[in-house]
């Protein structure tokens, strides 16, 4: 390890083994005085230590000394105590030679890079075979850590087991590699040692690459498989500290060294390179140190509530345009491609060197270098032929990935090197060659995995420095819990889902998708727009219409007709309508299609904005699409389809409800007349208009069976796995305040109400649907819980249960301290324009559990009867809209209503209220138990 400035200021030994003598002279170091007085002078020294490690850490944020430092302290104090242990409490007068211990450091402890919190491995190395008095002493010395506080993992093993359990496990292997000998019989360690690196090392090197590349792969696919997270994990994440010690235990196990200089030296990397290794390993230790003490705690992922504190720490300042704590993420992004990038070239040098000794005589089919096109392909790489040719013909930089996605091949680690290198060529003359763009373009739309190579682009720096919009959103993080990915991240990700869509991939998921990409006419706009609709975020205005002037400048360089750029700067600009109308707005509703197809105007915009919408929603994360937002999505296209091809949004309701009438006359058979007519009375115009002829057909079953019965509530509910939705349908005597409090009850139980639809009967019935899912966005149907969901219902209607009472003292543990740095600003939209029947109310604000009853409840005590309600919520917000009218069934156009209503609903909204309430009731408690 290196040299530790005052080492004294961080722990004296001398001091300490001084004191520890004067307590032995005064207590027998067998009885229970001597313990307490030994394990509290160490407590005191080990904290004493730690602040001094603290202190210097908060002054420097170098992360290596301070592990460095926390090693030193954990060092002294284990070699104390085993002094103790051997010389006072457990003392032989004549040991035999079995009677010996070498401690031994392993895992991070082991290379040196002990981080606040962290755990502490040891190996208690013994001769042959465990005695009594190696027992005792191995006791001694972890009980003494553990009281001190500190987590330590151990194995006790002999020479020989730690060669034979390396040999079989890799963990175990790694762990060797890294042993230090701490305290103890040292020529055991080194006999050990040298036992390990004839019999485990030499000769295995191919092995352990191998081992240890499967083993990144694995981590890197439980952690994400992308370095692009935005609570990215520092330790196991892509790109992060485990990527680097998996570089370095290659290197320690072929070369012999963890040394970068060496590396240079030996040809894997260059000064250049090590520069950069040297600075992205130190950044990600003082990360992970300033994470570990900010938690208290060894937390190893970046989470939202501690990024801004990380940046602070970093001393990274707010810029125009972009915060500190965005500034500080972009540049952990850009350390952990780095990461990437020359990992990448190490274990391929590495990889090469195996190959060349293992190559035989003849070479090997499928190995053989030959040419292609002027490159060299070797071991499925290509390769550029000469050294200088991306000097003397930039455009070759896309011409070489055109060429690697056209025949399936890897880029070979020398070429993105050199790429690197060269990266500055890619000027002005280069992004306007026609050639380049139409490389780029063919690469982007190409039936061969397009993700793929636009992400080995990105990875290289070639996709910003040919596109510099692209660029100015590369590592740009999204500061929401919504969005999964980096900006840039996410726009590949969708170009990818598109591919996929149009391959066939995904046909199942997204049947409509599926089966209209074969009607859009020209695939270059689609693919266009999904490159371009994020790209103007971060600019300070509405990424939307910036996106759209970018699509202007950009589409004709790449080669789009006039007519094709203004689709593409249409589609970036209305990007996000689909979604809003589809997830906001009533479908139902003849408005909401009369709105939206104003917008759209012509079927080949629909099925664009349909597919685009679809990529979109799906590359924000694994978790953001659900079959519900498909449905949705679907309803929308296929009312607006029929709207833009001839149909009729506004025929006369009074025409359709008949129409809809006489088509339930007609499937209920086994019905009488005089019953039929009795059901169709019962119901108002817009139910008819609103409803599904399925959906009216089971009402109507549902209604007669629960009249017949003289049920004073009746609840059903069926699942659909499809859409991720599960419907739950009540019917009951209708009264204010019903949709609040099934709404309550529903909270209480767990459920996630998505959708609803109210209806009321001429005679005071109400037949209410909710589409619900559970917290994971899916069906709500496992055993058990939709019976609790229905007794939650019965005795909400019965009076026997408050949910609103319940929901004052309910809290989500994961919410608040990941939501709370996040400004979330309570809006309130009154609209009287998007129903020609209702008023709509868009209402947003920061997402907390019983929200949705909490706001029913108020539009309650406003005497608002809510027909329908769309609820979602998008990671911290939550956006919930409802179609509502007043007492006497009429839109609410009062002025002085409207202001009223928008003042108690941001008032619902606010979090401080939620306190008050949570105070009050608290106080009552407190009255009544007095």
């Amino acid at each position: 390890m290196e040299k530790i400035p005052n080492r004294k200021e961080i722990i004296d030994r001398r001091a300490l083994v001084q004191a520890i003598a004067a307590i032995a002279e005064t207590q027998s170091p067998a009885g229970f005085e001597f313990r307490r007085d030994l394990l509290g002078l160490l407590k005191k020294t080990l904290d004493d230590g730690n602040k001094v490690i603290e202190t210097r850490f908060m002054q420097s944020s170098k992360g290596r000394a301070m592990m460095y430092a926390q090693c030193f302290l954990v060092d002294q104090l284990i070699r104390t105590i085993f002094d103790v242990a051997t010389q006072y409490v457990y003392r032989l007068s004549n040991p035999t030679p079995e009677e010996k211990l070498s401690l031994v450091a392993v895992g991070g402890y082991g290379r040196g890079e002990l981080a606040p919190y962290s755990d502490v491995d040891l190996l208690f190395l013994y001769p042959y075979k465990r005695t009594p008095w190696s027992e005792q002493v191995i006791e001694f010395v972890l009980y003494m850590l553990w009281d001190l506080g500190l987590k330590v993992g151990h194995s006790t093993r002999n020479v020989n087991e730690c060669i034979r359990l390396a040999k079989k496990d890799t963990t175990i292997q790694t762990a060797l590699l890294e042993a230090r000998y701490v305290w103890g019989d040292q020529e055991m360690f080194r006999e050990m040692y040298r036992k390990y690196m004839k019999e485990v090392v030499v000769g295995h090197s191919r092995e352990f690459i191998e081992a240890k590349l499967q083993e990144r792969k694995e981590r890197h696919e439980r952690f994400g498989n992308s370095r692009y997270l935005v609570e990215p994990n520092i330790k196991e994440g892509k790109g992060g500290l485990r990527d680097l010690q998996t570089l370095f235990w290659i290197a320690k196990f072929v070369h012999g060294t963890t040394d970068i200089s060496k590396m240079v030296g030996l040809g894997v990397f260059t000064e250049k390179e090590r520069r950069k290794l040297t600075k992205a390993s130190n950044f990600l230790r003082s990360i992970r140190c300033h994470l570990h003490y900010l938690t208290c705690r060894p937390e190893e992922r970046i989470t939202f509530d501690v990024q801004t504190e990380l940046a602070n720490r970093l001393h990274y300042k707010d810029h125009a345009g972009s915060r500190g704590v965005e500034r500080f993420m972009k540049h952990y992004y850009l350390v952990a491609k780095d990461v990437g990038d020359l990992t990448r070239i190490f274990c391929a040098k590495l990889e090469a060197e195996q190959q060349k000794k293992s190559r035989l005589a003849i070479p090997r089919l499928g190995l053989a270098r030959r040419k292609l096109k002027g490159y060299i392909v070797e071991g499925g790489r290509i390769n550029v032929a000469e050294e200088d040719d991306f000097k003397n013909d930039p455009v070759k930089m896309l011409e070489m990935f055109h060429l690697a996605q056209e025949r399936e091949l890897d880029v070979h680690p020398n070429a993105l090197r050199l790429i690197r290198q060269d990266l500055r060529l890619i000027n002005r003359g280069v992004r306007n060659n026609p050639t380049a763009n139409r490389l780029f373009l063919d690469m982007m739309t190409s039936h061969k995995d397009p993700e793929t190579t636009l992400r080995r682009l990105n990875e290289a720096g070639v996709f910003g420095k040919f596109i510099p919009d692209f660029g100015r959103v590369v590592a740009q993080m999204q500061h929401d819990m919504y969005h999964v990915y980096t900006v840039d991240e996410h726009t590949i990700r969708a170009i990818g889902i598109i591919s996929q869509i149009e391959r066939g991939m995904l046909k199942e998921d997204h049947p409509l998708s599926h089966n209209i990409m074969p009607k859009i006419t020209s695939r270059n706009i689609l693919y266009c727009a999904v490159l371009i609709h994020d790209i103007a975020k971060g600019r300070g205005g509405d990424h939307s219409i910036l996106g759209a002037e970018v699509a202007m400048k950009l589409c004709p360089r790449l080669g789009l007709s006039p007519s094709e750029t203004e689709t593409v700067a249409w589609l970036v600009r209305h990007h996000l309508v689909f979604s809003s109308f589809a997830f906001k707005r009533d479908i139902s509703d003849p408005k909401t299609v009369e709105d939206f197809v104003k917008i759209i105007q012509s079927p080949e915009r629909l099925r664009l904005l349909l597919v685009l919408t679809v990529a979109d929603i799906r590359a924000v994360g694994p978790n953001v699409w659900n079959g519900w937002k498909g449905q949705l999505l679907r309803e929308l296209y296929y009312a607006s389809e029929n709207a833009l091809t001839g149909g009729h949004i506004s025929e006369g309701r009074g025409e359709r409800a008949k129409h809809y009438q006489e088509e339930l006359r007609s499937r209920l058979t086994n019905w009488q007349e005089q019953d039929i007519n009795a059901h169709i009375d019962r119901f108002y115009q817009s139910y008819w208009i609103a409803t599904s002829s399925d959906d009216r057909v089971s009402h109507a079953e549902l209604m007669r069976k629960a009249d017949k019965e003289g049920a004073l509530f009746t609840v059903t509910s069926k699942s659909d796995p499809f859409r991720s939705i599960t419907e739950v349908i009540i019917y009951t005597a209708d009264h204010p305040g019903l949709f609040s409090r099934i709404a309550g009850a529903m909270s209480i139980s767990g459920a996630n109400i998505v959708d609803a639809k109210i209806h009321t009967t001429t005679d005071g019935m109400a037949l209410d649907t909710f589409f619900i899912q559970d917290a994971q966005g899916q069906v709500y149907d496992q055993r058990g819980r939709m019976k609790k969901l229905r007794q939650a219902i019965e005795d909400t209607l019965k009076g026997t249960r408050k949910p609103h009472l319940e929901l004052i003292d309910r809290r989500d543990s994961s919410l608040p301290s990941r939501t709370e740095v996040f400004t979330v600003q309570p809006t309130v939209i009154l609209d009287n324009m998007a129903s020609n029947t209702h008023t709509v109310i868009e209402v947003r604000g920061r997402d907390r559990p019983g929200l949705l009853a909490h706001l029913t409840r108020t539009l309650f005590s406003l005497s608002l009867s809510i027909s329908s309600a769309h609820i979602a919520t998008y990671g911290e917000r939550a956006v919930d809209v409802f179609y509502v009218k007043d007492s006497f069934g009429l839109k609410i156009t009062n002025k002085v209503k409207l202001a009223n209503i928008e003042k108690k609903l941001l008032a619902a909204l606010s979090d401080e209220q939620e306190r008050q309430k949570k105070t009050a009731a608290a106080k009552k408690t407190a009255s009544v138990g007095s």
